[in-house]
């Protein structure tokens, strides 16, 4: 491998698939193992129990139980009138069984009889920049290179030995149901049924919790398969279940798969229902055998495929790093910063590509028939939080799955919301799956504090947004994430209410998994109107109008626009309670966990832009002391939404502590959920897997948002240079930060302070932009196609005024 690249290195094989090393590309992920068994557990991200019908036959069936908008206003009048219980009674009848589960697919073992790590060697080598991982093997006396990499959805293993291997062994199973096989000398394909139901590990009444279709049902068929090509220069029979090669020097193996679901997604009409068996195992054999080609390993590399931002935090990037000595346990916090957004760099790139499903809970990487909370989409942060790095890192290109999400989301929302609550737009709550679930979950009995909330489709809308904001691209807007935009604004301008004063409320409204406590001490997540949602929908509001205003949209006289302005003027900015703080419900009340992990009641100051210490001021402080309130402990996505939080503050300092936290080893019950007492939190597994426990792959993909988020900013229309330095990052150097507005910036500084920055400009139009250092703000004119160098002298305390000078590209 290149030294010119960075490597991470561990030091055994894996024994557990938290120590097993990720790769995946377009929908295809694998866990590399390694060592002489040479195992591989490999999803598809199109393998989730369901059909595509549960959203529509659950609303019905909710429906039909008497949920509805009358009893949506017979909820409201108990709201009014203060009888929670009863409120809450009626709101459960609203919620509909679960979203489905993200599935493990198949095993794949490249057994090498009597391998070992060679002498002096790492067990496993992963390149982040080539996307490959690399075993140097001895066996018998021959010296062996084992190379994986996935590459436009097929995993590629490749072995290369210095003498002829007396035998290789290939075996492929699956932990669903095998319905059928195929082997010869060339491969073999494998059948599999996909559950046609999937319960969540957190529902165990539900008996048996994977179900699959019964013979003759045609409703759906779970039909997947998968496929393994061999080329190599030895001979190759089948012996059983397995695939022996002997007597090769050269071996590639291709594994690929097909499945109904995958064409379901792609929008085939309804070939995804008429598909044969056949064809479906042909498309799984015939792009195994494509991958193959002349039996050469490609030259793969992600930083090729997708190029985005390149960190050395302390100057120090390019090289191999051994994960346990100079990560886990390693005292050098530049490293670990710098490791850490590229670790979450490369993970994006592998979980999230045009075309594919987007990245769950666990990107595409899921060891567990029973994954934690269904290794769903859970839209009350974490799936949001899967993408803030997109736009910051320059791989809004990445984010385009997020995009198809959200329109199969808002086309069963469409119904909910009309059915379940007698609104214009489409709504979501708090879970969603592949085949685009809407409802609420719980099965009636699911706490009201999680399941009763409306705000799903809200947030992710204001996902979609930064894809805009990241571009500029107005095809983009107006194609696709304007129908998105308007109907959830619809919906939003629906559910307000007024009272008497004019002031906008919600009933019902919760704030995302946390409680208050009443008069009498009860906790409570119903009765009060949540900061959260009010924010939420408050730059909703606004950015619709701004969506209209960059399409020239007058809306047929103005009628929408008119709406939109009127709900936003009865929209009040977050209270503020007697100690300072932000307050998170419209009334000052005891909190039932002040230590909560969510951060909602702040998404106005980020992920949004509502809050800013320039432009709010007495806001930013609330903020400031709601966060020292909530206290350092968290897990990883929690720590990230901190992290981001204090770099919109400025407080670099703290950032940087609350990432030496995440950044911490756990070495504990991986597959345990939460603290045992509260006082044990999560950190990093062995392969960097950010965990709570259990691992969720949103705190690795929130690391490097919140990171970059420490070195620019380019909110309210100010691009901001070094914002939140740490003082622990004295050197250093990025580049190819996105910022909004299309544009690029790479970044040097030296001694806390700057030293260059060149912003790129790759639009045929000249723009002025707004730069900001330290407290001095300036303009820079960027010609088109070109660049600007932005300096300081570092001896210079900033903020020294820039020099400022342009070239052409």
């Amino acid at each position: 491998m290149s030294a010119r690249t960075l490597q991470l290195a561990w030091r055994t094989p894996a024994e557990h698939w938290e120590e097993a090393v990720p790769i995946g590309d377009d929908r295809l992920g694998a866990m590399v193992f390694g060592g002489a068994g040479g195992r591989y557990r490999v999803n598809d991200a199109t393998v989730w129990s369901g059909t595509p019908d549960i959203p529509a036959e659950e609303l019905a069936r909710v429906v039909a139980g008497g949920a509805g908008p009358e009893r949506l206003r017979e909820a409201r009048e108990a709201l009014a009138s203060g009888d929670l219980d009863a409120a809450e009674r009626l709101l459960l009848t609203f919620e509909g069984r679960y979203s489905q589960e993200f599935l493990p697919f198949v095993d794949l073992a490249v057994e090498l009889p009597g391998a070992r790590t060679a002498d002096g060697e790492p067990a496993r080598v992963l390149d982040l920049d080539r996307a490959v991982v690399e075993e140097r093997l001895e066996a018998g006396g021959a010296h062996v290179v084992r190379s994986s990499a996935v590459v436009d959805g097929v995993l590629l293993v490749s072995i290369v030995s210095d003498r002829p291997l007396p035998e290789l062994r290939l075996l492929l199973t699956t932990p669903l149901r095998e319905t059928g096989r195929r082997s010869d000398g060339d491969g073999i394909v494998l059948d599999v049924s996909v559950p046609v139901d999937g319960a969540p590990l957190h529902e165990p009444s539900v008996v048996p919790a994977l179900r699959y279709a019964e013979q003759g049902d045609d409703r759906y068929d779970g039909f997947a398969a998968a496929a393994i090509a061999v080329r190599s220069d030895g001979a190759a029979e089948t012996e059983g279940d397995a695939l022996i090669v002997r007597g090769a020097g050269r071996l590639l193996i291709a594994l690929s798969s097909s499945t109904r679901a995958e064409s379901w997604w792609a929008g085939a009409g309804d070939e995804w229902r008429t598909a044969s068996h056949e064809a479906i195992r042909n498309r799984a054999r015939d792009r195994a055998s494509g991958a193959i080609g002349d039996g050469a390993f490609p030259e793969t590399g992600d930083a090729a495929r997708r190029p985005a931002a390149r960190f050395a935090i302390g100057g120090r990037r390019e090289g191999r790093w051994d994960v346990e000595a100079d990560v886990l346990d390693g005292d050098d916090d530049a490293l670990r910063a710098t490791i850490a957004a590229e670790y979450g760099r490369y993970l994006l790139a592998s979980s999230s590509r045009h075309g594919a499903p987007a990245a769950n809970l666990q990107g595409i990487w899921n060891g567990e028939t029973r994954p934690a909370w269904s290794s769903n989409y859970t839209i009350n942060i974490n799936t949001q939080m899967n993408y803030w790095a997109a736009g910051p890192l320059g791989m809004v290109d990445a984010a385009e799955p997020q995009i198809a999400l959200v329109e199969r989301i808002a086309r069963t929302g469409a119904d909910v919301a009309r059915e379940l609550y007698g609104t214009r737009g489409w709504v979501a709550h708090h879970n969603s799956d592949l085949w685009g679930w809407s409802l609420p979950v719980g099965m009636g009995r699911g706490a009201p504090s999680w399941a009763i909330w409306m705000m799903g489709g809200v947030w992710l809308c204001h996902s979609l947004w930064d894809q805009y904001a990241f571009t500029g691209d107005t095809v983009l807007l107006r194609d696709r994430i304007w129908p998105l935009l308007r109907g959830a604004a619809e919906f939003c301008l629906d559910w307000l209410q007024v009272d008497a004063e004019g002031v906008a409320y919600l009933a019902p409204s919760t704030s995302p998994e946390n409680m208050y406590r009443d008069a009498d001490g009860v906790p409570r997540a119903l009765g009060l109107t949540a900061t959260s949602d009010r924010e939420l929908i408050r730059a909703l509001l606004a950015r619709t109008l701004q969506a209209m205003d960059a399409l020239g949209i007058e809306d047929a006289g103005g009628p929408f626009r008119a709406e939109l302005a009127g709900a936003l003027a009865r929209i009040p900015a977050p209270g503020i309670g007697r100690d300072g703080r932000t307050l998170e419900w419209s009334a000052e009340v005891e909190e039932h966990e002040p230590a909560h992990r969510h951060l909602s009641p702040l998404v106005g100051l980020y992920p949004l832009d509502l809050t800013t210490p320039e432009g709010t001021p007495d806001q930013a402080e609330a903020a400031r002391r709601f966060l020292d309130a909530r206290g350092p402990g968290a897990m990883g996505w929690s720590w990230a939404w901190k992290i981001a939080l204090r770099a919109r503050l400025g407080d670099g300092d703290q950032a940087h502590d609350l990432l030496r936290q995440a950044l911490t080893p756990y070495r504990g019950d991986a597959l345990r959920h939460g603290p045992v007492d509260g006082s044990e939190w999560g950190g990093l597994l062995p392969n960097l897997f950010s965990t709570h426990p259990p691992f969720q792959i949103d705190g690795n993909l929130g690391f490097p948002a919140a990171i970059a988020e420490l070195l620019l900013q380019s909110h309210a229309g100010i691009l901001h240079l070094l914002p939140a330095l740490p003082g622990a990052w004295p050197d250093g150097r990025v580049d190819g930060l996105g910022a909004r507005g299309g544009l690029f910036v790479d970044l040097r500084w030296s001694g806390g302070l700057l030293e260059q920055a060149v912003l790129h400009n790759p639009h045929a139009a000249e723009r002025t932009v707004r730069v900001r250092t330290g407290d001095t703000d300036f303009d820079v004119l960027l010609p088109a196609t070109g660049s600007a160098v932005v300096t300081n002298p570092p001896q210079h305390p900033l903020p020294t005024p820039m020099t400022v000078s342009g070239q052409s590209q």
